[in-house]
């Protein structure tokens, strides 16, 4: 079996027990960093031999994993901190096995995205994680803009030296909007500060951040500014009967059909 392995994002005990299992019971482990994996492995002894698969290599370390797999090994793929495949390597082998037709599991754990949702205190009822943004400001821009109208609450990974360049992109894209910036997630200088994209993030920027964004407000629609006949009207005008109209007005206004019947009678 091929397991794809969650590994902690920064205190080494959070690695679950079927990690630790599972690390301890494959034959072979392919890492974004050896040196970074073994620390991990001296930590819990375990000793396994330890592959490269990054960001440069990782068409030839899914053929490698096929091969180990086609042999009937068991292969753990884990990323240096958190689960492989979400911004960080491991999307490539998970299409190779697919189209190998290679079974793969999931063995989950740490994740510093999800972390930093819960110590921002942003809504986190409904959040779209969108990571690591684009080095050219042009691609920024573009990625951003797709995004400014969207009323969930927004997460991106950000490096340190990225910080204030891409939270002033943000601020450009978005408008002013209420932020937080978590850092050193688990670790012990574990920080999360509220700021406003106007105002930016003040201070030193040191470790690797997770910049959580509040979603756009809720628009209104520029239709409720008519009266209710003009509404129905507007909408009878662009081939809608009066029965579609008046459904679709009373969806625009958050009210029922009943409540709209006596302006559209004698329409």
């Amino acid at each position: 079996m091929i397991y794809f392995v969650a590994t902690p994002i920064g205190n080494l005990k959070d690695i679950t027990f079927r990690a630790v299992e599972t690390l301890r019971a494959v034959d072979e482990i392919y890492c974004e960093d050896t040196r970074h994996t073994l620390k991990l492995l001296n930590a819990y002894e375990i000793k396994k031999p330890l592959i490269a698969c990054h960001k440069f290599n990782e068409r030839e370390a899914a053929e490698k994993i096929i091969a180990s797999a086609s042999a009937g090994k068991s292969v753990a793929i884990v990323s240096d901190a958190g689960m492989p495949v979400i911004s960080d390597p491991g999307s490539v082998v998970c299409a190779a096995l697919k189209e190998a037709g290679l079974e793969y599991t999931v063995v989950p754990g740490a994740n510093a995205f999800l972390s930093a949702l819960v110590l921002s205190a942003l809504p986190a009822d409904r959040f779209a994680f969108i990571g690591f943004l684009p080095d050219k400001e042009g691609e920024r821009k573009r990625v951003l803009e797709r995004y400014k109208d969207c009323d969930l609450t927004l997460c991106f990974h950000v490096a340190p030296q990225d910080v204030d360049k891409h939270v002033s992109s943000m601020y450009a894209a978005f408008g002013d909007r209420r932020a937080c910036a978590v850092r050193e997630i688990t670790k012990l200088h574990e920080e999360a500060v509220p700021f406003t994209l106007a105002s930016g993030l003040a201070g030193e920027k040191r470790g690797e951040y997770v910049i959580v964004v509040e979603g756009a407000a809720e628009r209104e629609n520029p239709l409720n500014a008519l009266s209710e006949r003009e509404h129905i009207q507007h909408y009878m005008a662009q081939g809608l009967d009066k029965k579609e109209a008046l459904k679709q007005a009373a969806k625009d206004r958050g009210v029922t059909k009943s409540s709209l019947y006596n302006f559209a009678i004698d329409l």
